[in-house]
């Protein structure tokens, strides 16, 4: 018994048509006569269409199946086709490479678009008009330093990161940044004090209206 594997069997340039449709498309390239090539290139386009059914109202959807016929054949089928035949060439363009940004982030903790606000700030020259920029963007670096540091920043260091970010073009008062409001999260402890428990323990006697004494003393009601 000869023994057919599928290493030793042809590539397959699209497997998801399956063996059988490139099976069809190389015995249409021993057709001879290209009326009869034609006719059943047409007819393997509708057994291709067939595989997906779902997808025949989708737009271009004829165009892909002529060029998916023309890869499988790799190129060498000669047939009649009612769309621009695709070429090797364009299908193995090389893709342009991205140019990535190499400039080194100094804060990090701020990101590079902090320092990229405060240069434009630095460029306009209008303190007046960006002050109110300048305090969101104050807002922002507080913000950002509690997340990657966990603890709360100084004021002080703001200050100076602002001040060295922008080649000190711009200058914010440490007692002004004081009285901006902080819009990081602060984290309560999860168990009460031992204030609050208290208060909430005077808050449920006031609601039971003092039925119970405490340590489980006798009900007032209760007789003697």
């Amino acid at each position: 018994m000869k023994k057919n594997y599928n290493y030793k069997r042809r590539r397959l340039y699209l497997p998801e048509y399956g063996r059988h449709i490139h099976e069809m498309i190389d015995s249409l390239m021993t057709i001879e006569d290209r009326y009869e090539r034609n006719r059943q290139a047409r007819a393997v386009i509708a057994v291709m269409g067939n595989l997906n059914p779902l997808l025949r109202d989708t737009a271009d959807f004829t165009h892909k199946l002529w060029d998916h016929l023309f890869i499988m054949s790799d190129f060498q089928l000669d047939v009649d086709s009612p769309y621009p035949r695709p070429t090797r060439e364009e299908l193995t363009i090389t893709p342009r490479p991205l140019q990535y940004n190499q400039g080194r982030i100094r804060y990090k903790h701020y990101g590079k678009y902090v320092e990229r606000i405060v240069q434009k700030l630095s460029e306009e020259g209008k303190a007046e008009a960006a002050g109110r920029t300048i305090d969101n963007l104050v807002r922002y670096m507080r913000a950002k330093s509690y997340e990657y540091n966990q603890e709360h920043p100084n004021n002080e260091v703001i200050v100076k990161d602002l001040k060295r970010m922008s080649d000190g073009a711009i200058e914010i008062d440490e007692e002004a940044l004081n009285n901006l409001r902080s819009d990081y999260k602060q984290h309560f402890s999860a168990r009460p004090t031992k204030n609050g428990a208290g208060r909430g323990r005077q808050q449920q006697k006031k609601a039971h209206g003092g039925a119970f004494r405490k340590n489980n003393g006798q009900h007032r009601n209760s007789q003697k």
